[in-house]
């Protein structure tokens, strides 16, 4: 792992996955995006944009068992990243809530950029699956990543249609509220907010 200012690499190598992330919390949406699933790599680019977040990842997996493990450990690696590039996460907005409509189908996603994981999930999809990909794995990868990105996340989608619109309005909405929450507070730019004083324990 290196860090430097608010970017972060990381490496995450198993029996099942081999990952490389880079992320840049201050960058302009540029993405280097290649897991093997492209219905994921396209949701990760959307990350990246609405994110304003530069993204590098590169994974190889299992594959040819199905796409679970690489898109869960990429989450683990990216949420791993995230973290990292918070540092202290000082002078952050902290809290970010954000409706994204696409066609149809309408979610919102809330943050709150804690140090304390959590996931609640509402959201339903109308098709098993989106091409080749599982839709069961989108909440799979927000769980991994909320949970190593030791943030809040709550996700829901109030109605849709389309599980691709499901799919890509939730990771469209975190993007927005994610960069959101980590943008510095110009008020409170060296503190830290929380009355505890601190959000890394």
């Amino acid at each position: 792992m290196k860090t430097a200012g608010r970017k972060a690499k990381l490496d995450r190598k198993t029996n099942e996955t081999a990952i490389s992330v880079a992320i840049d919390l201050d960058g302009t949406g540029t993405a280097d995006i290649s897991t093997g699933v492209g219905f994921f790599d396209h949701m990760l680019e959307q990350v990246a944009k609405h994110g304003l977040f530069d993204l590098t990842i590169t994974a190889k997996g299992d594959t040819h068992i199905d796409d679970h493990h690489t898109v869960e450990d990429v989450g683990i690696a990216l949420g791993q990243a995230f973290d990292k590039a918070l540092g202290d996460r000082r002078g952050i907005t902290r809290y970010a809530s954000f409706d994204l409509p696409m066609d149809e189908a309408m979610t919102r996603v809330a943050v709150d950029v804690s140090g304390r994981p959590f996931l609640v999930w509402r959201t339903t999809f109308t098709a098993e699956k989106i091409g080749s990909f599982d839709t069961e794995l989108v909440r799979e990868w927000f769980n991994a990543f909320a949970q190593n990105a030791r943030v809040t996340v709550h996700v829901e989608t109030f109605y849709g249609v389309n599980s691709h619109h499901i799919a890509e309005s939730a990771f469209k909405a975190l993007a927005r509220a994610l960069r959101a929450a980590v943008s510095i507070d110009p008020r409170a730019a060296d503190a830290i907010p929380s009355t505890k004083g601190t959000l890394t324990c």
